[in-house]
C-alpha cells in the first residue's frame, strides 16, 4: 500500500519548481539527468548495435588484448549501479525515516539498465570490427555515455549552497550520501578515463601484440600506432606517457629530484600569490575611500612584496617564476639528454632492412622536433596549463564565497566555453598542423637526398630538376603552412569574443551591486576588475599553450614511430657470450629471403675449418653477400642454422659475435674525420703505433705520408676526398687494427686497379694466415690459393672444390675463368698504350 501512494518528489518540492532557495532539487536534476542519459544510450547504442551485427566482423581472438585495466572498466561499469541500488536499500532502512520516493526508484532502474546496456556494448566493440575502421579506440556512443555520466555528476556542484543536498553534512543522512557521491564521481572519473585509454581494444593495449603471418603472436618494446590526420593527439596518451616517463624522472639523481619538489612547491606559492595580489589591491582602495582615510604604507609594502614575487601581471618576471625556471634548466637537460640517447641507441639497434629503407634527412628531422617537443610539452603542461587551470578553480571558489555565486557562474562560465571552443577547434587544427609536418619532413629530406648525391646530380646535369623539385616541396609546405595559419585566426577570434563576453557581464554586474549598495564597495570592484583581467591574461595564452601542446604531440608522434619499430635482430633471452677456440664455420641447411616471396638462399650448406680459406664466386644475386650478411647477423636466418665453433649464432650475444668477425665491405664508407681516426675505429683504444703498422700492412701508410696532413688529413662526409681504393685500403687497415678471429672479405679489391691489386693481395694474404676466412671475390685470380672455392647460383651451391679441381668440371667456374682470362688479355693491350693511373685524394 505504501508503494501505490508514495509520492513521486519529497514533501514540499514540485517537480515544476526548478530553481528554488539558489539551487535545483534533487528530484528534478536527478530524473532530468537520468532520463537524458538513458535515451541517448538507448537510441544511439542501439543504432551502433546494428551497424555491428549487419556489417561488422568478429576479431581473431588472439589480437584481443589480455588487460587488468579492461578488467577494472568492467567492475566499475557494474558498480556504479550497484551504488545505485545500495542507495536505495539505505534509503529504505536508515535514511529520512525509511522513505523512499518515486524518482529514487526511476534513476535506480534506469541507471541499472543504461549501465548493463553499456557493457553489452563494450563487449560488442571488443568482439567486432567494422569494415575498412582501423581499432582506434571506443566509438563515438559510448565514449559520448561515459562523458554525460560525469557531467551528470558534476551538475551537482550547481546546489552546493542549497540545504536540500548533503554538502553541509550535518546528518547521518548527509555523511551516507555525501560517500556514495564521492564513490559515484571516482568510479564516472575513471570510467571516462578508461574510456580515453581503450584498454581492451584491439591495437590499443599495453603489449602491443602483432600477429605474425604464421599466426604467431609477438610483443613489441614500444608501442604507438600511425594515426590519421583527423585523429586528435591525445589518443594514447597512456603510451606516450609510459614510455617517456623513465626520462621524465631523474631517478639517478636525488639533488634533481629535490629541484623537482622545490619547484612544484613554487608553482603552488605562486598560485597563493595571484590570490593575494588583488585583495590588497582593493584594501588600499578601501584605505582611501571608506572612512577613516588612512595612510597605510604596509598594505602598500606588502602588495609591492607580493607583485615582485608575482611578476608583470601573469608572472613572467616575478622572482618565483625566474628562480622556478633557474632550477629547472637542469632537469629540463637531463630529459633532453636521455631522450636522445635513448632515441640514437634504439636506431642502431635497429635493423640493417630499416636502415637500407630510411632517409636520412627526415630521421634527422624527427629526431630534433621530437626530442624539443618534450622539453617544451613538460614546461606547457607543467608550467602554464596546470597553473591556469588551478587558477581558475581557485577565482571560482573565491568569487562563490567572497562575492555571489552569480560572479562564480559568470567566471566558471567563460572558462569552460572559453577551454571547450580552445580544445574542438585546436582538434580540428590538427590534421593541419600533422600535414604541414609531413610536408616539412619531405622538404627537408628532398634537400638532405639532393646534397648527398651531389655527383649524381652533375653526372646527369640535372641541377635545375632538382631546384624545381625543392621548390614544389617548399610550394607544398606553404599551402599547409597557410591553412594552419588560417584556422589559427578563427581560433583567435572566437576565443576574444568569449573572453570580453564573459568580461562584460561580470564587470556590469560588480558595477550595479556597488552602485546599488548591495554590499560591494569601490575597492571589491577593483579587486573583482584586476583580478578578472590577472586570470583572462593567462587565459589568453592557454589557447597558444594548448596549440603549443598539440604541436609538440604531433612533433612527437614521428618520434614514436622511430621508437616503435621493433629491432628485427635481437639477443635471445639468456643468450651467453661466443667462444671463439679454433674459429671454424659452418652453414647447415640455411634458407633465406628478404621477403617471404623470393628465397635468395636455398638449404646452403658447407664448412669452413679453423684457420682455412673459402671463397665464394658466382653472379650477382646469387647470394654471395647475403652469407657474409647471415654470418654477421645483420639478419636471422629462416631455416638451417649458421655455427662457429657448434655454437649456434642466434643463441649468442650479437656483441661477441661481431667483435670476433672483420669485415671489409665491397661499399666502404668513411666517417667525416681524420684518416687516423677512420682506421683507429677498428680498436678505438689502440696506440698511434699499431695504427700505423695496420696502415703499412695494408699498403696506404706511404700514401697517407704524401697528404699534407698525414694521418690528421680529413676524409670529407662519407669519404669522398680519397679515391675508391684508398677508401678499401683504410677499411683494410681497420680490419687488420680490429685483428679479429674470422675474416669476410667481401670482395674487398674490387676498387683497386691491377697493380693496387697486387700490392694489397699480400698483405691480406698475412691478415688472413691462421684466421678463418671467407671471400667473395669477383676477380678469380685472388681467390685461386683458397681452400675451397664454393661457386653459387641462383641461392644453391653449384659447384664446390679447390680451384685446379674446379677448372678440370668445365662447368661454371671454368666459364668465368676463361672470360676472365679474355678480358685480361685485352685489359692488357690497353695498358701498354695507356698506362692506369691512380686517382689522387683532393686536399
Amino acid at each position: 500500500m505504501d508503494e501505490i501512494t508514495m509520492s513521486y518528489c519529497p514533501p514540499n518540492i514540485t517537480f515544476n519548481e526548478i530553481w528554488v532557495d539558489h539551487g535545483v532539487s534533487k528530484c528534478f536534476m536527478d530524473t532530468i539527468s537520468t532520463a537524458i542519459i538513458f535515451l541517448y544510450l538507448i537510441i544511439f547504442g542501439s543504432i551502433q548495435l546494428w551497424i555491428y551485427y549487419k556489417y561488422g566482423t568478429d576479431v581473431d581472438e588472439r589480437t584481443l588484448p589480455r588487460s587488468k585495466l579492461y578488467n577494472l572498466q568492467k567492475f566499475i561499469l557494474y558498480f556504479v549501479p550497484f551504488l545505485s541500488v545500495l542507495r536505495i536499500i539505505l534509503q529504505a532502512t536508515v535514511l529520512d525515516d525509511g522513505k523512499v520516493y518515486g524518482y529514487m526508484i526511476f534513476t535506480t532502474v534506469l541507471t541499472v539498465i543504461v549501465y548493463l546496456y553499456s557493457i553489452y556494448i563494450l563487449k560488442v566493440e571488443r568482439h567486432k570490427l567494422l569494415p575498412s575502421v582501423p581499432p582506434h579506440g571506443h566509438g563515438l556512443v559510448l565514449l559520448g555515455f561515459w562523458t554525460l555520466a560525469f557531467v551528470g555528476e558534476n551538475l551537482v556542484f550547481i546546489n552546493i549552497g542549497k540545504l536540500e543536498w548533503w554538502f553541509h553534512l550535518n546528518s547521518l543522512t548527509d555523511q551516507i550520501e555525501m560517500g556514495l557521491f564521492i564513490l559515484r564521481y571516482v568510479c564516472n572519473l575513471l570510467i571516462f578515463a578508461l574510456g580515453l585509454r581503450a584498454p581492451g581494444i584491439a591495437g590499443n593495449f599495453d603489449s602491443d601484440y602483432h600477429t605474425l603471418i604464421d599466426g604467431s603472436v609477438t610483443q613489441s618494446r614500444y608501442y604507438q600506432r600511425r594515426l590519421d590526420d583527423n585523429v586528435s593527439t591525445w589518443v594514447n596518451l597512456w603510451y606516450k606517457t609510459k614510455v617517456l616517463a623513465p626520462f621524465l624522472w631523474p631517478k639517478s639523481d636525488f639533488l634533481l629530484q629535490l629541484r623537482v619538489i622545490f619547484c612544484f612547491m613554487l608553482l603552488l606559492a605562486g598560485r597563493l600569490i595571484n590570490l593575494y595580489v588583488p585583495i590588497y589591491n582593493k584594501k588600499i582602495v578601501d584605505s582611501v575611500v571608506i572612512e577613516p582615510v588612512e595612510f597605510r604604507w604596509d598594505i602598500v609594502l606588502i602588495y609591492v612584496l607580493f607583485k615582485f614575487l608575482q611578476g608583470g601581471g601573469t608572472g613572467g618576471m616575478g622572482l618565483l617564476n625566474n628562480l622556478r625556471s633557474f632550477l629547472w634548466i637542469r632537469i629540463q637537460q637531463y630529459t633532453t639528454r636521455e631522450v636522445e640517447i635513448e632515441l640514437f641507441r634504439h636506431l642502431h639497434g635497429l635493423s640493417l632492412r630499416w636502415h637500407l629503407g630510411r632517409k636520412t634527412g627526415e630521421v634527422l628531422r624527427v629526431m630534433d622536433r621530437g626530442t624539443d617537443s618534450i622539453d617544451n610539452l613538460l614546461n606547457y603542461i607543467l608550467f602554464s596549463i596546470v597553473p591556469t587551470i588551478i587558477d581558475i578553480m581557485v577565482a571560482v571558489i573565491f568569487f562563490i564565497s567572497a562575492f555571489n555565486k552569480w560572479f562564480g557562474l559568470i567566471v566558471f562560465t567563460t572558462m569552460i566555453l572559453y577551454i571547450t571552443a580552445t580544445i574542438l577547434i585546436t582538434e580540428w587544427r590538427t590534421k593541419f598542423q600533422r600535414r604541414m609536418n609531413l610536408a616539412d619532413n619531405a622538404q627537408k629530406a628532398r634537400s638532405v637526398d639532393s646534397l648527398l648525391n651531389f655527383e649524381t646530380v652533375k653526372y646527369y646535369t640535372a641541377e635545375m630538376y632538382e631546384v624545381e623539385s625543392y621548390k614544389n616541396a617548399i610550394l607544398d609546405f606553404q599551402v599547409q603552412e597557410w591553412k594552419s595559419n588560417i584556422t589559427l585566426n578563427i581560433l583567435n577570434t572566437l576565443q576574444n569574443i568569449i573572453v570580453s563576453g564573459g568580461l562584460l557581464a561580470g564587470s556590469l554586474l560588480c558595477l550595479h551591486m556597488v552602485v546599488a549598495h548591495q554590499g560591494l564597495t569601490v575597492g571589491d570592484y577593483v579587486l573583482f576588475a584586476s583580478y578578472i583581467t590577472q586570470l583572462y591574461v593567462p587565459l589568453n595564452w592557454f589557447g597558444t599553450y594548448y596549440r603549443a601542446i598539440q604541436k609538440n604531440f604531433v612533433d612527437m608522434e614521428n618520434m614514436f614511430d622511430l621508437l616503435r619499430e621493433d629491432q628485427e635482430v635481437i639477443d635471445a633471452p639468456g643468450a651467453g657470450l661466443l667462444d671463439v677456440k679454433r674459429g671454424q664455420v659452418e652453414f647447415s641447411n640455411v634458407s633465406f629471403g628478404y621477403t617471404p616471396e623470393k628465397l635468395v638462399l636455398r638449404n646452403v650448406s658447407f664448412t669452413v675449418p679453423a684457420g682455412k680459406t673459402i671463397a665464394l664466386v658466382g653472379p650477382s644475386g646469387a647470394g654471395k653477400s647475403t652469407v657474409i650478411r647471415l654470418l654477421f647477423r645483420f639478419y636471422d636466418v629462416e631455416q638451417g642454422a649458421i655455427l662457429i665453433d657448434g655454437q649456434n649464432v642466434k643463441t649468442v650475444k650479437q656483441k661477441s659475435l661481431r667483435s670476433a668477425i672483420g669485415v671489409v665491405p665491397q661499399d666502404t664508407v668513411l666517417f667525416n674525420n681524420t684518416i687516423k681516426y677512420n682506421i683507429q675505429y677498428g680498436c678505438i683504444d689502440a696506440p698511434e703505433a699499431d695504427i700505423i703498422a695496420a696502415a703499412k700492412h695494408a699498403d696506404i701508410h706511404e700514401r697517407i705520408l704524401t697528404f699534407p696532413n698525414g694521418y690528421e688529413t680529413q676524409v670529407g662526409e662519407r669519404g669522398l676526398r680519397l679515391s675508391g681504393g684508398e677508401k678499401q685500403r683504410v677499411a683494410i687497415a681497420r680490419t687488420i687494427l680490429k685483428a679479429p678471429k674470422i675474416v669476410l672479405l667481401d670482395e674487398a679489391t674490387s676498387a683497386l686497379d691491377t697493380q693496387a691489386e697486387r700490392n694489397i693481395q699480400a698483405a691480406l694474404n698475412r691478415v688472413c694466415a691462421g684466421r678463418t676466412t671467407i671471400i667473395i671475390a669477383h676477380r678469380l685470380s685472388t681467390i685461386i690459393h683458397a681452400d675451397e672455392i664454393l661457386v653459387l647460383k641462383d641461392g644453391e651451391i653449384v659447384e664446390r672444390g679447390k680451384h685446379e679441381e674446379l677448372i678440370s668440371y668445365d662447368g661454371i667456374y671454368h666459364a668465368m675463368w676463361q672470360a676472365q682470362l679474355e678480358n685480361n688479355q685485352e685489359n692488357g693491350k690497353n695498358e701498354e698504350s695507356s698506362p692506369i693511373h691512380e686517382k689522387h685524394a683532393t686536399s
